[in-house]
């Protein structure tokens, strides 16, 4: 009978002494050798009992009475089923048969050593060799009262090892984690699944666990046993369909799969869908992974949750690690890229996915190892450098999460087990219908476990500060992607998934109750209802929030871009498109998004984009970052985006950093633009107005937003005490000179803080040095106006002198 596990979290408790359970086992140990002695006098060929035919099953439960000397003996030969079984990799508790057990006549001991030549079980001066069955089996009975602690001396041709039995352990998952397990709420999976170095009774090895209902029988295989699974089956604990197995030697750095036998009978090697660590792509196997990292970014984390996200300033450098740099590692990185970011001005950086995908070109959004950074740049430990070093320069990190879909690689998710498992079990369902890739079944809750869990991963494990959700949309809407007939209503009769709805609510929920200070951002490009409301606010379309505390404002950036590109000429027509966005700007706590989504695949980067010659589209750029930092929202910019780079981004090689080379004739053009960007956050960061009240509309007021003529809008930031900022674009290739703003009549005088036409941004200069006092003349329905000498195609900001 398998041993019941122990609580979570405790060793189970020992059923021998310290060496062979007590002076009866010793007294047994010298009767046994005695035993052994007589035996090779009459049959030295043999030291095990002689077997009898036909074989007797051992019994699987533990004698409860009588001694070895009163007990008639019986064969310690596995039957027939069990030998089968264990060969064909379908046992469900190889632990009830093999290694020690009482039994009638003594203790039985049986090995499964596939190519071994004989073995032998060492306790203290005792040494039995155990029969040769056949096939790999090997068993013995020696007369002795109860188990005791023993080891393995294991014969191979040219090669003789003293192991410890895998198969003399308790189970490593206690009873706490099988419940949370089952009841799919166990909120730190990956302490309880994947491969754990650890030590059992003294013993140091790696536990490991996975979940597979479906299976007939899972085996590991690795590098320590050469990628034959057949001696090292796992055990199934009870009906939570995880299986499990503590590898005596096994330690960090060794490869392994699991070997699972499919319910047809066949076999799939896959990698552990929970390791922490992975080989280098293309290479497909987990490693063992034990963290030794020591974090130092204490103080960060203590100020961290000071206050929310959307009441604090943002902006956001989007950053694709491999690339940014290429060729660099994790910590190579981290010896430039904090030092840039937090030259530049950003608050965060938003790194485009780190857990391991198979395909570069993917960018990462095609996950196989939702608990493992990509290996291409080091290890778990690496990444944590890199995320502490960010931290220790003040900047927060962001990480692009991808739960709505996985790959179909054949070592990885997909019909793990033999059958449908993180994937939906309806076909409709599952396909994703734009990117061949297989969406997760939501609503079972072992899936939604393995999700839930993951995001608190990243944030408690790797001191992420926030996860930006990739594909929402897609999630969200059963027929998102597909025509009539290719999907099914909901109970409701609805489009929504309502599953999905669940997880997510479920999701953010638990990230915030357990990390302070994290914020969690939503890629949804619909206008689905109350993405970024509390998930116990019930809004007009029946549902709670999502519980996002932020997202991506895709209508603001498809609309503004839209009209960046038109030439000047035509904007008057499309005024709207800038001055929409404030009819929704407080319907959601929002990011303004340049992503790398803008300025790839033929849709050009940002500067070109933008219409004329080269020095109007530099200035219909700066203008428009200038706009963007005003806007209410956070603003996030694609890497090479902030210095004007010409081309679009290539995951192969990256930004072209040598426009930004002294030795290169444009170089002043970039520079300029970089300076840009640097004095935007400067600014941004120390004026209150332009983010305490983002998501408020006290914090936003317009002076004009119908100039169509004029390509003009401008309009007031506000602090919480009232304080402004004026931001003033003209979209305009011509100087508008004496333009006429109403202005509130409290402010004694305007200062301008910052202007995109500066020379020093490779404007052409026209800015306003001296303050400007407002005139009694009210305008645009205020008591008061100033006037203003507005640059071409720039954005100017001002502040009460």
């Amino acid at each position: 009978m398998t041993p019941r596990p122990s609580s979570s979290g405790s060793e189970p408790k020992k059923t021998t002494g310290k060496k062979t359970a007590g002076k009866e086992t010793a007294k047994a140990a010298k009767k046994a050798v005695a035993k052994k002695a007589a035996a090779k006098k009459t049959a030295p060929q043999k030291t095990a009992p002689k077997k009898t035919a036909p074989k007797k099953t051992a019994p699987r439960e533990e004698s409860t009475g009588g001694s070895p000397e009163t007990e008639v003996a019986v064969s310690p030969a596995l039957d027939a089923g069990d030998r089968e079984r264990l060969l064909a990799g379908t046992h469900h508790d190889p632990h009830a048969v093999l290694g020690g057990h009482r039994v009638p006549g003594g203790v039985a001991f049986r090995a499964f050593r596939p190519y071994a030549l004989a073995v032998t079980v060492l306790c203290g001066e005792l040494r039995v060799e155990l029969h040769d069955d056949g096939d790999g089996f090997f068993s013995g009975l020696v007369p002795l009262s109860e188990v005791p602690l023993y080891r393995l001396l294991v014969t191979y041709e040219g090669t003789v090892q003293e192991v410890e039995d895998p198969y003399r352990f308790l189970p490593t998952l206690g009873e706490l984690d099988l419940h949370l397990l089952g009841e799919g709420r166990h909120e730190q999976l990956w302490r309880a699944l994947g491969a754990h170095p650890t030590t059992r009774d003294g013993v140091a090895g790696t536990r490991f666990a996975v979940w597979a209902p479906n299976a007939r029988g899972v085996r590991v295989a690795g590098g320590f046993n050469f990628w034959d699974g057949t001696g090292h089956p796992m055990r199934s604990l009870g009906s939570t369909g995880v299986w499990e197995l503590f590898l005596p030697g096994v330690g960090a750095g060794e490869l392994y799969k699991f070997e699972i036998t499919r319910p047809d009978g066949s076999r799939t090697f896959r990698a552990d869908p929970l390791a922490r660590r992975t080989e280098v792509p293309p290479a497909t196997s987990s490693v063992v992974h034990a963290s030794h990292y020591t974090w130092g970014d204490e103080e960060w984390l203590a100020h961290r949750a000071d206050a929310p996200a959307h009441e604090a300033p943002m902006s956001v450098y989007e950053v694709h690690l491999p690339s940014w740099r290429p060729g660099l590692t994790y910590r190579e990185l981290a010896e430039q890229l904090p030092a840039y970011v937090a030259d530049l001005g950003f608050t965060h950086v938003e790194l485009m996915p780190v857990a391991e995908h198979p395909f570069g070109g993917s960018w990462g959004y095609q996950v196989t190892g939702f608990y493992a950074p990509t290996a291409r740049l080091g290890d778990p430990d690496d990444f944590k450098y890199l995320v502490d070093r960010l931290h220790r320069a003040g900047i927060g990190v962001l990480m692009d999460w991808v739960p709505a879909h996985f790959p179909r690689d054949d070592w990885a998710l997909a019909e793990f087990d033999g059958r449908p498992l993180y994937e939906h079990s309806d076909p409709l369902r599952a396909a994703h219908p734009d990117w061949g890739t297989l969406e997760f079944d939501f609503g079972r809750r072992e899936v939604r476990n393995f999700l839930v869990a993951n995001a608190v991963y990243w944030c408690e494990e790797f001191h992420i500060d926030g996860l930006r959700v990739d594909a929402v949309a897609s999630m969200l809407y059963l027929d998102y992607s597909r025509e009539p007939g290719q999907w099914t209503p909901n109970e409701h009769g609805g489009r929504e998934n309502l599953d999905a709805v669940a997880f997510l609510q479920e999701m953010n929920a638990t990230l915030y109750r357990r990390v302070p200070g994290v914020v969690t951002v939503a890629e949804e490009s619909t206008a689905w209802d109350g993405v970024t409301r509390a998930t116990h606010h019930q809004g007009p379309s029946g549902f709670g929030g999502l519980g996002f505390g932020l997202k991506w404002n895709m209508g603001w950036m498809h609309d503004s871009l839209e009209y960046m590109s038109r030439e000047p000429v035509h904007r008057k027509y499309h005024h709207g498109e800038l001055t929409f966005s404030m009819v929704y700007a407080y319907s959601e706590n929002y990011v303004l998004p340049i992503s790398h989504d803008e300025v790839v695949h033929g849709k050009k980067s940002l500067v070109s984009k933008m219409p004329g010659d080269w020095w109007q589209q530099r200035a219909n750029e700066r203008a428009y970052l200038g706009y963007m930092w005003a806007h209410p929202g956070k603003q996030l910019l694609f890497m090479g985006q902030e210095f004007a780079q010409g081309a679009e981004w290539s995951e192969a090689h990256g930004p072209d950093w040598w426009l930004l080379d002294p030795e290169y004739g444009a170089a002043a053009d970039h520079r300029g633009v970089r300076d840009l960007v640097r004095d935007l956050n400067t600014v941004y960061r120390a004026t209150p107005a332009l983010w305490r009240r983002d998501t408020h509309p006290s914090g936003f007021a317009w002076v004009v937003g119908d100039a169509a003529e004029d390509d003009v809008l401008a309009f007031l930031r506000l602090d919480a005490d009232g304080t402004p900022l004026l931001a003033v674009s003209n979209f305009a290739p011509v100087v508008r000179s004496g333009y006429r703003l109403g202005v509130p009549d409290d402010v004694p005088a305007w200062h301008e803080v910052l202007n995109t036409d500066a020379a020093r941004y490779g404007g052409g200069d026209v800015v306003t040095p001296d303050p400007v006092k407002p005139e009694a003349q009210g305008w645009h329905g205020r008591p008061a106006s100033i006037r203003l000498t507005l640059p071409p195609l720039a954005t100017v900001w001002l502040r009460p002198a």
